[in-house]
């Protein structure tokens, strides 16, 4: 991986991991398009750009993760202890299928690419679901939030379908408040990264797969570089996006992106 190709993908990274397109769809095809064969470099490098977009997730939402964590010291039941709560049983789903399935799932698919682009059809038929839903104000609750961690867990499944178009979409067909929902979805990806992040670099460290002496210094450092900075500006306009009941115009972008990597995967397209 050179550094140009190392400051694209950090780019696609930081702009897709917030924006309701799939950053997982993005980086493999990605990948594929430019060519890159090396899977230690690929692992590496995904973990790398993850771990950098987690952080400027963090930066954003720093204000409620340290409201949160001051609550959670009272040992107290109180409104950062209750939300903590709802993320936790959020993120079973998704635990559960990261423990029981990990990534064995990706070789039932004989065209990944061509997959992606379905999974990116169905993304923008959930996202112009949003433009019928009335915004009914409900608060967050226990059973409306499990039910958007069981719309993550499936994203997490699938490859190419956007986990935050789906959480979104999902909460507000609930009937989560827009504000509360955008917060919500972006706070409650940040466990299961960190734990993805971690089981990946255990497996590197163990020689179990990819390593990141795979990766030259320079593009490493530029492809983090990219996708935190760029992250920080996806997250912070996504929220406002999703708080003006905006996010259906990004189904537009899935329909043509997911008829591309189609007719790119079944070798009609060539690059």
């Amino acid at each position: 991986m050179n550094e140009v190709e190392a400051i694209v993908l950090g780019l696609v990274q930081g702009l897709t991991e917030y924006l309701p397109v799939s950053s997982s769809g993005h980086l493999a095809v990605g990948a594929e398009i430019m060519g890159s064969k090396n899977a230690d470099e690929n692992l590496a490098f995904t973990v790398l750009v993850h771990a950098a977009t987690c952080l400027s997730s963090a930066i954003i939402f720093r204000k409620d993760i340290l409201a949160i964590l001051s609550d959670l010291l009272k040992f107290k039941w109180n409104a950062g202890t209750k939300f903590a709560a709802m993320l936790l049983l959020a993120d079973i789903p998704v635990i559960i299928v990261g423990l029981v399935v990990g990534d064995r799932l990706d070789k039932l698919f004989d065209n990944p690419v061509a997959f992606i682009g379905c999974m990116w059809l169905l993304t923008a038929a959930l996202l112009l679901l949003t433009l019928k839903i009335v915004n009914t104000v409900h608060r967050l609750r226990f059973g409306n939030t499990f039910l958007v961690g069981i719309a993550q867990a499936v994203a997490a499944l699938l490859p190419g379908l956007s986990r935050s178009g789906t959480t979104i979409s999902v909460g507000l067909m609930v009937g989560i408040d827009r504000a509360q929902m955008a917060k919500f979805s972006f706070l409650m990806v940040i466990p299961p990264v960190l734990g993805k992040i971690l089981l990946d670099m255990k497996d590197m460290l163990s020689g179990a797969g990819g390593s990141f002496d795979s990766l030259s210094a320079l593009p490493a450092t530029l492809g983090f570089t990219t996708a935190f900075l760029v992250g920080l500006l996806a997250c912070k306009a996504m929220v406002g996006i999703v708080q003006r009941g905006k996010v259906h115009y990004f189904a537009f972008y899935c329909i043509a992106a997911g008829i591309t990597a189609i007719l790119f995967g079944t070798g009609i397209l060539h690059f």
